[in-house]
């Protein structure tokens, strides 16, 4: 009722002409920023469209994945060689300004297509860093998404890393677990640090590689209904594993990782996870829009709601200074090589 009452009062009294449709969607992203879950959000044309690019794995921008922590917008992770890496952002950089408008008065998704744009173009970004504000003019490019890299490491140790959960990225990770069984490898880590997740039935298909028969996740609704998303087929990779995790391990990547530590399928090393355990659904809407709305949790295999808590490793290692070399994955290598002892 409220609506239809100031609908025609802002049509015949506001000074500047304004559609109706720029109206309601105004009121649309009104309703949805009431719900208070920085996860649930409504995207216009634009919008909707390099969110559709970005989950296919080919995005123009400057190169860095952005979650939500504490109410701040933290930079999670940043792509190598891209225009966010070579501007000189870091992991761990909260975003105060994108283009001069206050982080604090967007929502994450309305942030993120604000650093998005034609290659060439420049958008400034000012995040604080230990407390200081930096300032980055940052010129952007197409960045293409390395989801899926792979290589042997010595003592016939393979290492998979995978960076995103794309719509693609099932059929990229059993590509190059193929490639390493072809170098006979004895043991496989697996990278999932600083994924920040994306496709859920693209995790589940994964999972086939690394988890027995069964649920991989289940999915809770709002009235406790729930669904499970199960491991019909099996394929035996006939090797230990380990899964490397830390903070910016989330959603996707934290269904994985929690299914094959319920299963005791592999050893996790690392960091605690970041805690997003909620399903979001999105909704296409007849303008082009779209809706992406919180619908549902998940649990892990055995039953475990790990929203907010993340996932614990089994062996913590605290990789403290970046510059160092790599405590985590120098400790896999170690269990591995324990493991494969005669």
């Amino acid at each position: 009722a409220a609506t239809s009452n100031i609908l025609p009062v802002i049509k015949t009294q506001y000074l500047e002409d304004v559609s109706v449709k720029q109206i309601m969607a105004g009121a649309v992203r009104g309703m949805v920023e009431s719900l208070d879950d920085p996860y649930s959000v409504y995207m216009d044309q634009e919008e909707y469209e390099e969110f559709r690019h970005h989950i296919e794995g080919s995005i123009g921008g400057i190169g860095i994945y952005v979650s939500v922590k504490d109410d701040k917008f933290v930079v999670f992770s940043v792509i190598e060689n891209t225009p966010a890496s070579k501007a000189g952002l870091l992991k761990g950089d909260i975003i105060f300004k994108v283009n001069q408008k206050l982080a604090s008065e967007m929502d994450v998704d309305e942030a993120v297509a604000k650093m998005r744009g034609e290659p060439g173009t420049e958008v400034e970004i000012s995040v604080l860093r230990e407390g200081k504000l930096k300032d980055f003019t940052v010129v952007r490019d197409i960045i293409d998404i390395p989801t899926v890299e792979s290589e042997v490491l010595p003592g016939e140790i393979g290492y998979l890393q995978l960076k995103l959960f794309a719509s693609n990225s099932d059929e990229a990770v059993v590509e190059h677990l193929a490639k390493l069984q072809q170098e006979k490898i004895k043991g496989l880590i697996f990278d999932l640090r600083d994924n920040p997740g994306g496709d859920l039935e693209a995790a589940v298909n994964i999972a086939r590689y690394f988890v027995p028969q069964g649920p991989v996740v289940y999915i809770v609704d709002k009235k406790g209904h729930t669904e499970s998303m199960l491991n019909k087929q099996p394929v035996q990779l006939g090797v230990p594993v380990v899964v490397l995790i830390n903070e910016g391990s989330a959603s996707a990547s934290e269904v994985l990782a929690g299914a094959i530590k319920d299963t005791n399928s592999g050893i996790l090393i690392g960091e605690k996870s970041f805690g997003k355990a909620l399903v979001q659904v999105l909704i296409e809407m007849r303008g082009k829009d779209a809706l992406k709305l919180t619908t549902a949790k998940y649990l892990t295999p055995n039953k475990h709601d790990i929203q907010t808590k993340g996932i614990e490793p089994d062996i913590e290692v605290v990789w403290g200074n970046v510059a160092e070399e790599d405590p985590q994955l120098q400790k896999a290598l170690e269990v591995l090589e324990k493991q494969l002892e005669p």
